[in-house]
């Protein structure tokens, strides 16, 4: 999409913005996300490819990429860097994304309407929010606590949280939830 702007000096200004479904520079790559690899004035290096569960894509010339955990610039940067050795001279990529894997996070226990949940946007979400989605907290919830269980490194890892210091606490640093967690609000004993 182009914009623009006439500044009171009269000059012209336009702004380029990204195309629809395209990832900032910081937006980490995952699995199953649909990726496009642009090669400036290179058109037989572009190419789509879906990031695989180990994290690869495959790209003309160089072949398997690793790019899954990285940022869509670093990703960038690593193909760059691949085809400056012995392909191109001085090789301008642009990497983005346009199909981002469904991020998702199940959240039970007390809460109204316990489920998996999408995330809402390509953002971060915090523990507060991703309960917010599940309805909120029912009459017999305990937010003080809450079990968190992901997978880290291959291994389950279970994470104790007090969502209620969370949310009495103004500038409190958030719990940021990952896709894959499954939060489960415990039920308050009378």
């Amino acid at each position: 999409m182009l914009f623009w702007s006439v500044l009171s000096s009269g000059l012209l200004l336009l702004f380029v913005a990204p195309a629809p479904g395209y990832a900032q520079g910081n937006y980490l790559l995952a699995p199953n996300d649909l990726v496009a690899v642009t090669v400036f004035q290179e058109d037989d290096l572009a190419t789509k490819s879906r990031v695989g569960n180990d994290g690869t894509i495959s790209v003309p010339l160089i072949g398997t990429v690793k790019v899954g955990g990285k940022s869509v610039d670093e990703a960038a940067q690593i193909i760059r860097s691949r085809l400056a050795k012995g392909y191109l001279v001085n090789p301008q990529v642009n990497v983005g994304v346009e199909e981002f894997a469904k991020r998702l996070v199940t959240v039970l226990g007390e809460v109204q309407k316990g489920g998996t949940f999408e995330f809402p946007n390509q953002g971060p979400l915090d523990l507060l929010q991703a309960i917010g989605l599940a309805g909120g907290y029912s009459k017999v919830a305990n937010p003080g606590k809450i079990v968190v269980k992901r997978r880290v490194d291959g291994k389950e890892t279970v994470l104790l949280v007090n969502g209620k210091a969370l949310a009495a606490k103004a500038g409190a640093e958030r719990f940021e939830v990952f896709p894959g967690d499954t939060i489960t609000v415990a039920q308050s004993i009378f």
